[in-house]
């Protein structure tokens, strides 16, 4: 069995092994990163061997720290990452180039149209019948987007998304409310296998699912770094955050996860506290109290027009994972046009929870 799991922020480590019986045998640990004294990977392999099988990522852990010869210094590995290395071993996880990705970038979409595709689209790939795929979002109309399980009242104002003309919408992944306007926003969404993330804690797969966009902003001289639970985060600040939805597979197969992640490129702070209700306390604790306030990040640290700063994340996926041109089919757009009138423009779904 072979696992391969990237440190958040650190390096590759690389575990191969065999399940006899159920317990670990043959360990072996690689990786880019950098340990000393020599003889701690030697301790590593043998903390690891002779563990039960069904030892979680925490346990191993525990097992590595204790067998490391005193004064052990790592750098790019964890004791931790080690251990969610062998979980994703024995899982038979998957890994980024083992597929072939799809992209998928067309023109603007109603925000229902968008909450329905990420649906459809990741129901497809839980199903089989689509690749992996990353669709960018060109929006068509002012939105909020509430998470799957907030409350609709106690978010937004409905005299100020009326004013600026803000449609409402609730996706079907948890976490907090986005404001987004054509230009200034960057959303982003990737449907992916579960074996991808097989092995990896809930919190894990949020930082996983978000290192090809950190290497990305690296490459336009962003510092950029996984928050927990749910954020990217520079020096200036929060400039993004992500959300998932599980979906399982026909007959409770493996399934898929929808991993969706809207970027503040150049936000109207003001216009975002006129509609959003609790934006008003969020927004001044980041010291943002005074009028005609944007939050633009990504325009501000790359320099970049919004149309560039996709093109170069694009193109960081692409040369490290590979990634072809796609598109919506016909059968998928039908069924998200019927799922976008029945379902996310309806007040029974958008004030589920009042």
């Amino acid at each position: 069995m072979h696992g391969e799991y990237k440190v958040p922020g650190g390096k590759l480590v690389v575990v191969d092994l065999t399940n006899q019986d159920g317990v670990l045998r043959d360990v072996r640990v690689a990786g880019d990163f950098f340990l000393e004294p020599d003889e701690a990977i030697t301790a590593i392999d043998e903390a690891l061997e002779g563990a039960p099988a069904d030892t979680d990522a925490a346990g191993l852990a525990t097992r590595i720290e204790a067998m490391l010869p005193e004064g052990t210094v790592m750098y790019g590995i964890t004791a931790e990452g080690v251990a969610v290395a062998v979980r994703r071993a024995l899982a038979r996880a998957t890994d980024w180039t083992d597929y072939d990705w799809q992209l998928i970038h067309e023109g603007p979409q109603s925000p229902a149209l968008h909450m329905a595709l990420d649906e459809v689209l990741t129901a497809e790939v839980a199903a089989g019948r689509r690749p992996p795929t990353l669709r960018v979002w060109e929006w068509g109309a002012p939105a909020v987007i509430i998470g799957s399980f907030q409350s609709l009242r106690n978010e937004v104002d409905p005299e100020g998304a009326a004013r600026h003309g803000v449609t409402v919408v609730r996706r079907i992944s948890g976490g907090g409310a986005m404001f987004v306007e054509a230009g200034n926003t960057i959303t982003y969404s990737l449907s992916v296998p579960s074996s991808l993330v097989s092995g990896l804690s809930f919190a894990d797969s949020y930082a996983y699912l978000d290192e090809w966009v950190l290497d990305a902003l690296g490459d336009m001289g962003i510092k950029a770094w996984y928050q927990p639970l749910n954020d990217i985060a520079t020096d200036v600040g929060k400039i993004a955050g992500a959300a998932q939805k599980r979906m399982v597979g026909p007959d409770g197969g493996p399934g898929a996860i929808l991993h969706h992640v809207t970027m503040s490129y150049d936000i109207d702070a003001d216009k975002m506290l006129d509609v959003l209700r609790i934006g008003k306390e969020k927004m001044s604790d980041k010291g943002t109290r005074s009028a005609r306030k944007r939050v633009d990040p990504l325009r501000r640290q790359t320099g970049l027009p919004r149309e560039a700063v996709i093109d170069r994340m694009v193109r960081s996926f692409r040369d490290r994972y590979g990634l072809a041109a796609g598109g919506v089919t016909g059968e998928e757009l039908a069924r998200a046009e019927e799922l976008a009138a029945t379902k996310f423009s309806s007040t029974e779904w958008t004030a589920r929870v009042p």
